[in-house]
């Protein structure tokens, strides 16, 4: 029996999914199966994930929009404790979304999980005082090849919840806030420029 729901092509963005598992719960907790190799592949996805990474992050840090330059990666992610904000931008050259975002909140509380395909840009924001996130990757982690994108891109144009500031030009998180916290950018992060200027077809 399948232990999860999979909503393929979200928001018409093709490959993207959110994977909801089923959570079986009582008055002594719950459980859930995290990943079956299984019921994704009943499911029409087959990935051969080779690394789990998980971080820990603070109400307002924004991590990315991140990708891999010559070694892109597919990555299952979600939350497992607090509420991320969790953003993928297609960059595929000829795909009819090229430019195109989807958001969704991750939680401990809804346990929903985000694939995302080899191609995308990739980041998210913490809206809880804490957050920790996890993913799985079908390849290993090369040094110096992450690429980037502002993640204010007003080409792009996500739509981050609870953030509140005006863009003045750059990635710079200069004037931020979430909810009255800064926004918390590394300075690598600051120093992305936006779509038409990392990619020049």
């Amino acid at each position: 029996m399948g232990q999860i729901t999979v909503e393929k092509n979200v928001s018409g963005i093709q490959g993207l999914c959110v994977i909801t598992p089923a959570v079986h719960g009582d008055n002594r907790g719950y459980f859930m199966e995290t990943y079956s190799q299984r019921d994704m592949e009943d499911a029409g996805i087959n990935i051969n994930f080779v690394q789990d990474n998980q971080s820990m992050s603070t109400k307002g840090v924004l991590r990315g929009l991140h990708f891999q330059k010559n070694f892109p990666q597919t990555k299952l992610v979600r939350a497992i404790k607090g509420s991320v904000f969790d953003v993928a931008v297609d960059l595929r050259k000829n795909s009819e979304t090229y430019g195109k975002w989807y958001g969704i909140e991750l939680s401990e509380e809804n346990k929903k999980q985000f694939l995302i395909p080899k191609g995308f840009a990739h980041g998210f924001l913490v809206l809880t005082d804490t957050a920790e996130f996890c993913y799985k990757c079908d390849d290993f982690y090369h040094p110096n090849d992450e690429g980037g994108l502002a993640w204010n891109d007003p080409e792009i144009g996500i739509e981050w919840p609870m953030l509140q500031g005006r863009y003045n030009g750059t990635a710079s998180g200069k004037g931020y806030t979430v909810d009255g916290t800064p926004l918390n950018l590394s300075d690598k992060d600051q120093k992305w420029v936006g779509i038409k200027d990392t990619f020049k077809f």
